[in-house]
C-alpha cells in the first residue's frame, strides 16, 4: 500500500535528487574537489614547464654561448701568440684570455683559455684567473675558479681527479706542469704507497713546511674560505716570505654539483716548466712528461 508523500524541507530537499534519492556529502562536494584537483595539476604542470626549461637553458644553452665565446677567445689567444713580439710579461685586461688550461686526465681534447678576473662576464668565457694571485710557475699561489654546471662547466668533473693527475698550464712561452697534491687520507704512508708511483715523482706533501698543514690534495670548503687563494693557502696573514712560497695551482668550483652551498679547492704543485719550441705543443708536452 503506497503511503502518501513524504514532507521534505528546503535543506532536507538539497540532499535528495529528483530520481535517485539521498545524495552523498562526498559526492556532492566531488565536483569541486575535481576542479581543486585540477587546477592544482595545471599549476604543477606549468611550474614543472618553467623549471624544466630553465634547467635546460643552464645545461644547454647557456654552454652553446660559452663555446662561442671560448672559441672567440682561442682565436684572438692564438692570434696575440702568433706576433713576433710575443708578450712576455702578463698584464691582461679584465676578461681577457691570456693562458691555456689542460687537464689530461679528463681526455685529449679538454682545454681552456683562462680569463683574467673571476666575475661572470669572464667565467662565461671560461675558467678565470683571481685577481692578486700569483701568475704561472711563480711562488706563491696561482688560482682559477670555473663553473660546474652550465655556462661551458668547465670544472664539472674536478671532484674526479686524484693525486698526481696533471694540471698544466700553458702561456705565450712555456708549459707550466702542476700535479695534485697528495689527499688528507693519503698523507701517512705517502712515501711506501701513493708516492711510489713514477707519476707521482716531484709531488710533495708540504706537511713540513711551516703555514701549509692544510694544504693538501682536494678540500670541501664553505663559500667564506676565501683564504684558500692567499698567497700560502688557508693563512692569509702568513708571515712566509714571497721566496719562501711554494709554487701551487689551485682550481676552485661550487660544491656539490648543482648547488653552491660549498666551495671544492683542488691544490696541485707546480713539478716541471718546459719552455715552448717550434713544432712542438701540447700533445709533445704530453708524450715528454708520460701522459701520451
Amino acid at each position: 500500500m503506497k503511503g502518501a508523500p513524504v514532507a521534505v524541507s528546503d535543506d532536507e530537499r538539497e540532499l535528495v535528487g529528483p530520481e535517485s534519492g539521498p545524495v552523498s556529502t562526498a559526492e556532492r562536494t566531488d565536483p569541486r574537489w575535481r576542479t581543486a584537483v585540477r587546477t592544482t595539476g595545471e599549476v604543477l604542470i606549468t611550474l614543472g614547464i618553467v623549471v624544466l626549461l630553465f634547467v635546460t637553458y643552464e645545461l644547454v644553452v647557456t654552454d652553446w654561448f660559452s663555446a662561442e665565446k671560448q672559441a672567440d677567445a682561442e682565436a684572438r689567444l692564438d692570434d696575440r701568440w702568433a706576433e713576433p713580439q710575443r708578450q712576455l710579461h702578463l698584464d691582461p685586461a679584465d676578461g681577457e684570455a691570456f693562458a691555456r688550461l689542460y687537464i689530461p686526465a679528463f681526455g685529449p681534447d679538454y682545454r681552456f683559455t683562462i680569463q683574467e678576473g673571476v666575475g661572470p662576464d669572464a667565467l662565461e668565457v671560461g675558467p678565470g684567473h683571481y685577481k692578486g694571485t700569483a701568475w704561472p710557475g711563480e711562488p706563491g699561489n696561482f688560482a682559477v675558479a670555473g663553473h660546474r654546471v652550465g655556462k661551458g662547466a668547465p670544472f664539472n668533473d674536478l671532484d674526479l681527479l686524484n693525486s698526481c693527475d696533471a694540471i698544466v698550464v700553458e702561456t705565450s712561452t712555456d708549459f707550466f706542469v702542476y700535479r695534485m697534491l697528495p689527499k688528507q687520507e693519503e698523507l701517512a704512508g705517502w712515501a711506501e704507497g701513493r708516492g711510489r708511483d713514477p707519476k707521482c715523482a716531484g709531488v710533495p706533501t708540504l706537511r713540513d713546511l711551516p703555514d701549509y698543514e692544510e694544504t693538501v690534495g682536494r678540500r670541501i670548503v664553505t663559500p667564506d674560505r676565501g683564504d684558500a687563494v692567499a698567497p700560502v693557502p688557508y693563512r692569509a696573514h702568513s708571515l712566509t716570505p714571497p721566496v719562501g712560497r711554494a709554487p701551487l695551482v689551485t682550481l676552485t668550483t661550487c660544491h656539490p654539483q648543482f648547488s653552491d652551498r660549498e666551495r671544492l679547492i683542488i691544490h696541485g704543485a707546480l713539478v716541471k716548466q718546459l719552455a715552448k719550441a717550434p713544432g712542438a705543443g701540447y700533445p709533445e708536452l704530453l708524450k715528454a712528461i708520460g701522459e701520451a
